[in-house]
């Protein structure tokens, strides 16, 4: 099914060393469908390959009056009084969160639930997730985001979006400002195999590749077939 969150977080936290594995098991026992129980959308949990201590992970809400209620909900609620201490001591920096929305039609994120790895499930490959984010020196027009998402092949990225500009602010979880980014999700089997970055020019003035391995119960992982 096509994803009914259009609103994403993309959200970058830097850890003190070493302590990527207990925020991923705090994380993948506690905060899946504790959030979701509040409206949200787990999409997503990764260690980033490049750097062991940064947690990265994707969260989507209906909407932005939704997402202002699900937060104020969740952060207020049971469940991270009681574990979002443990959280907050694995982390160094939680603020560089970017908000995003498809792209356009069939621009969003694939997705169902139920094929989520279970909580009891064990540890299985999941491949890498990519997401390429180009940092755009024009405005993201409809012309302009169809070629840079199709720009790395005839096969249609996992999701492709764009900067989300209605942000009704959550003081306790500011997102990036002056943002002008198109993000493009992927995936494949092995790190090698990943496709050299396109240069910059007229339209991106700069991009970044995030290279993601999919924690235990994260729902984004490579598949053989889309999810």
């Amino acid at each position: 099914m096509e994803f009914s969150h259009p609103i994403v977080e993309l959200r970058q936290y830097t850890l003190h060393p070493g302590a990527f594995d207990t925020l991923a098991r705090v994380f993948d026992e506690h905060f899946v469908e504790s959030q979701e129980r509040h409206g949200m959308q787990i999409i997503g949990q990764f260690r980033d390959l490049a750097d062991p201590d940064r947690f990265v992970w994707i969260r989507a809400f209906p909407d932005a009056d939704a997402r202002a209620r699900a937060l104020e909900a969740f952060y207020s609620g049971p469940v991270w009084k009681e574990h979002g201490p443990a959280a907050n001591a694995t982390m160094i920096d939680h603020t560089n969160v970017l908000l995003l929305r498809p792209a356009g039609p069939g621009r969003a994120f694939r997705f169902d639930p139920q094929r989520r790895p279970s909580a009891d499930a064990g540890v299985t490959p999941g491949g890498v997730v990519v997401a390429t984010i180009s940092h755009l020196a024009v405005a993201a027009t409809a012309a302009t985001t169809a070629s840079l998402c199709m720009e790395g092949g005839p096969e249609a990225p996992l999701a492709c979006l764009v900067t989300e500009p209605d942000r009704k602010p959550f003081a306790r979880l500011p997102v990036r400002e002056g943002a002008n980014v198109l993000v493009t999700f992927t995936s494949c089997a092995r790190a090698d195999a990943v496709r050299a970055l396109a240069p910059a020019g007229s339209i991106v003035s700069r991009r970044e590749r995030l290279l993601l391995e999919p924690t235990r119960r994260s729902f984004l992982r490579h598949r053989h077939e889309p999810p």
